[in-house]
């Protein structure tokens, strides 16, 4: 008669069952990190914008990005993916699936990143523009090459802990059959009635995240140090 552990590593940490499934989670790997690439640098230069065109303090272009960020920070990623996903054809933009949630992610990210680059933008005493502009730099070049490098250093850890938020939930995009990493562990799944490949998918998510949270600790850790 089996015993409960040998039962459990039967359906959780089967061997047999992990090999056969690297391959596929090998591919939902590289999706992941490919949907990571995209969304990430897209979201951050989106949210910079954003955050630089508030800073220019013209009241209807804060009012337009007020109700950007809030709109998109209030409206769940998961909403937002499958109302571009199926919104989108009807509208006579048929999309690649991946287009599709790189698409959503951006703009859920976007309202995100923006609110962290102007919180770091407001950090950043007057006179320090005021010192740039002195210079003979114009406004947008002060900002582009004094302000946003102090104010993306005082909310790095922000900014990765951001980041590492979106790579988590890039696992919501197999509700829309892409073959990132927790769609293809999944499937594996359904093929062999066993949650192995879940268990696999979940480390893996673990031990690509850990080492950026450790940084992020140590960064936290130092700035506090500083201050």
């Amino acid at each position: 008669m089996e015993s409960n552990l040998d039962i459990l590593i039967f359906n959780f940490f089967n061997l047999e069952i992990l090999i056969s499934s690297l391959p596929y989670l090998w591919r939902g790997l590289k999706m992941t990190l490919l949907l990571t690439l995209i969304a990430v640098p897209l979201g951050i230069f989106a949210g910079l914008m954003v955050a630089t065109s508030c800073s220019l303090g013209k009241r209807w272009v804060n009012f337009c990005l007020i109700l950007y960020v809030d709109f998109f920070r209030a409206i769940p990623p998961l909403v937002l993916l499958i109302v571009v996903y199926y919104g989108a054809p009807m509208l006579g933009a048929d999309m690649p699936v991946l287009a599709a949630v790189a698409l959503s992610f951006t703009f859920n990210t976007s309202a995100y990143y923006g609110e962290i680059f102007r919180a770091g933008i407001e950090s950043i005493p007057r006179g320090q523009m005021e010192a740039a502009r002195s210079t003979g730099l114009t406004r947008l070049q002060a900002t582009i090459y004094v302000i946003i490098p102090q104010a993306t250093r005082n909310v790095l850890p922000d900014l990765i802990s951001n980041t590492v938020e979106v790579v988590k939930f890039t696992s919501i995009a197999s509700v829309v059959a892409l073959p990132e990493l927790l769609r293809m562990a999944r499937v594996v799944q359904g093929l062999t009635f066993n949650p192995t490949p879940l268990v696999a998918a979940a480390v893996i998510y673990l031990l690509l995240l850990w080492p950026v949270v450790r940084l992020l600790s140590r960064l936290e850790h130092g700035l506090a140090a500083r201050r």
